[in-house]
């Protein structure tokens, strides 16, 4: 693809030569000379003119010279151009002879149905969504149009997935929520018979679990992107455009405003809220049904507003050095005591 139909495709002005025939995206220290890169900090931008890269996108601000592409967030524009240049494999409509298929289940023509995937009564499988091999899709599960499952991943019955998810490999939609109730003779468990309903556009990393809720729904928003290792426990409601990272697990009946940011190694306690536009740091934990307010960044055990935080931190710093003063001042109070007896 030239330079100037990617410039075409991003509805932006692209300056040097147009017809150069760029063949990959790379990173700016190691793109040749049919690569395209992006500048997308001061830093990368000190470093461009030793790129050898056949073409930059670049912030508007950035000197001319060379071929570029001018665009208002290089970042987001290279993942267009990614796609562009490095489209997924298409889907070839078909079911693999060694699928088994309920006879009510119903396939859209243009899906793709792996090898030894099995699908339950009822379900529905969307027009040109992909199904991965050893994939187990549950009776009345319905799976919207151009969606991709990668290999096994396992639906449970009744989970309701929108429009283009990515499902990575091992992923598991409706298990059972954690729910037993405490008897004379031990735990009893509570049965779960709500469900999981996903929006569209949702991306869930791989061996990431999405409990289904005891009764009603957990319910994940459209645009919302999980990392791998997350678990949603029963009954949460995440909104629209959340993003989670690893190793990140909500207890029961927690809520995700929309555009929340969820850092890797989270835990958040029951009946949590955490409102619009906040940020939860990294390893951080929320107690239960504590509220995180609308944009505000937390951090640490139990979370605190960054500030504190870092204050916090400080101090602990300082704690070796005050306690060496504070030895020292001892001394010396013990001393005069001695002159004064």
């Amino acid at each position: 693809m030239r330079v100037d139909e990617i410039a075409r495709h991003l509805n932006a002005a692209y300056e040097g030569s147009g017809n150069i025939e760029i063949l990959a995206p790379a990173a700016l220290e190691s793109a040749g000379p049919h690569e395209i890169a992006f500048v997308g900090n001061r830093k990368a931008a000190d470093h461009a003119a030793q790129s050898s890269a056949a073409c930059l996108l670049v912030p508007n601000e950035f000197p001319a010279g060379r071929t570029l592409i001018r665009v208002d967030d290089p970042r987001a524009s290279f993942a267009t151009v990614i796609g562009l240049l490095c489209p997924p494999a298409p889907v070839t409509p078909g079911i693999h002879p060694s699928a088994v298929i309920h006879p009510e289940a119903m396939i859209a023509p243009t899906a793709e149905i792996g090898p030894h995937v099995i699908i339950g009564p009822q379900a529905r499988i969307g027009e040109r969504t992909s199904i991965g091999a050893g994939c187990s899709i549950g009776a009345r599960v319905q799976i919207g149009d151009d969606s991709r499952l990668h290999p096994r991943v396992t639906i449970y019955e009744g989970v309701i997935i929108g429009r283009r998810a990515v499902l990575h490999s091992g992923c598991v939609l409706g298990a059972d929520g954690f729910g037993f109730v405490r008897a004379s003779s031990g735990y009893q468990k509570f049965p779960q018979i709500g469900s999981v309903d996903i929006g569209d556009d949702v991306e869930i990393g791989a061996n990431s679990c999405i409990d289904r809720a005891a009764l009603g729904v957990t319910r994940i928003g459209d645009g919302v992107k999980l990392d791998n290792l997350v678990h949603i426990g029963h009954n949460c409601v995440i909104g629209n455009h959340v993003v989670i990272a690893a190793q990140t697990g909500l207890s029961g009946g927690v809520v995700v405003e929309d555009f929340a940011v969820i850092g890797g190694q989270v835990g958040i306690g029951d009946k949590a809220r955490i409102e619009s536009g906040a940020v939860l740091g990294s390893g951080c934990g929320i107690l239960t049904s504590k509220i995180v307010r609308k944009g505000q960044v937390v951090w640490g055990t139990p979370a605190r507003p960054l500030k504190d935080h870092l204050e916090q931190l400080a101090n602990l710093a300082r704690l070796p050095k005050m306690r060496k003063e504070i030895a020292e001042i001892k001394t010396r109070l013990d001393q005069r005591e001695d002159e004064i007896d």
